[in-house]
């Protein structure tokens, strides 16, 4: 996302008489390194605080400014430590017993997560939470706890543990979960884990959130997630509130096996993508066959404004990314719509067959 400055702030600045630009600009030279890239947004968000203190808003509205700076900030710096890791958020119900098929699900799922190397991603509560985080252990978990007047206490695997944070508002712990989310894995549970679901499907379809596996996990022969995907069918695809292609966004699994496949396989090719002006690259780690950019420009000229698809290999894009130079690039002119296509398109560069040269099975 491109940074834009606040006209409107830096005009107030200007009539107010009094020399804030000057000191702003002074505070940012003396708190943020020389050669940081970030020193205008870190001016910037300065600048906001002033403007709110100059308002002097009601105590409530700055108790949620200083709330949530506070809670950014510590979840920023404690996830700084786990960036190089790919992480699975995995959501479900706190009330599911130890005994119930699913709690085994859960812990297997952590298990397997675990020896993929990824880190699983909870809201550090228990049933499903607790499964997930006992199967993974403590090494290879994350907890985003809420404060509530009752139930949702840290179980036993994330309690007392740096691994935990813990958050005042649901919409920040929201946040973190789809932030630092490379999959999600969704158990049958109550209105939070419905609300997580359709929340991420809405943020995935409409582009504000990146293309990651979405997973609805059951134990076999259980319904939740049946009935779920049959209603969204027959009452939003056929009625026409989304696009066919939308069903590609998520998948239904009644086996760990198959979630976790279903993760690994997205990461087969497909390393992670990004928006470079009025361009979608998609990094791969393995450059794609002419017969399979053919595939590409004939099957997915839908989703190209223009030119059709261009593929970079390692070192020769000139996208300002140097840390990803090792990779190839596919670039193209998105529409910015249709992400379940898109999704579909990345089930096709992570088909082994569409790779060039000989690759180890």
């Amino acid at each position: 996302m491109p940074f834009q400055p606040d006209d409107y702030l830096a005009r107030h600045f200007q009539t107010s008489g009094i020399d804030l630009r000057a000191k702003v600009d002074e505070l940012t030279e003396l708190i943020a390194p020389a050669n940081s890239l970030n020193r205008e947004l870190y001016r910037e968000m300065l600048v906001t605080v002033i403007r709110m203190g100059q308002a002097d808003r009601n105590r409530w509205d700055a108790k949620i400014m200083l709330q949530t700076l506070r809670e950014m900030e510590r979840a920023f710096s404690v996830l700084e430590q786990f960036k190089g890791r790919r992480k699975v958020t995995v959501f479900g119900s706190a009330r599911t017993p130890v005994d119930h098929p699913v709690y085994q699900l859960g812990r297997e799922l952590g298990a397997q997560l675990a020896g993929h190397n990824m880190m699983v991603v909870t809201g550090a509560g228990g049933g499903i939470m607790a499964a997930a985080h006992e199967g993974a252990g403590l090494d290879n978990s994350l907890g985003f706890n809420i404060t509530l007047p009752f139930e949702q206490s840290a179980n036993v695997t994330m309690k007392d543990s740096e691994h935990l944070l813990t958050f005042h508002f649901f919409f920040l712990r929201k946040l973190f979960f789809i932030k630092e989310a490379d999959a999600l894995v969704l158990c049958p549970g109550g209105f939070g884990t419905l609300d997580e679901a359709l929340e991420v499907l809405t943020l995935i379809q409409t582009g504000k959130s990146p293309l990651v596996p979405v997973v609805l996990l059951d134990e076999p022969g259980g319904t939740y997630w049946q009935h779920a995907v049959q209603f969204i069918e027959n009452e939003l695809r056929d009625n026409g509130y989304i696009l066919p292609s939308d069903m590609s966004l998520m998948r239904l699994v009644n086996s760990v096996e198959a979630a976790t496949t279903e993760i690994a396989q997205f990461y087969a090719n497909y390393h992670s993508s990004r928006w470079f002006k009025q361009r979608f690259i998609i990094r791969l780690n393995h450059s794609l066959n002419d017969a399979a950019l053919a595939t590409l420009g004939r099957e997915f000229s839908d989703l190209c404004l223009d030119d059709g698809f261009e593929q970079y290999e390692p070192g020769a894009a000139k996208f300002n990314e140097p840390e990803f130079a090792h990779l190839t690039q596919l670039v193209f002119t998105f529409t910015g719509r249709h992400h379940g296509r898109l999704r579909e398109l990345l089930n096709l560069i992570n088909l082994r067959d569409n790779w060039q040269g000989p690759v180890s099975r």
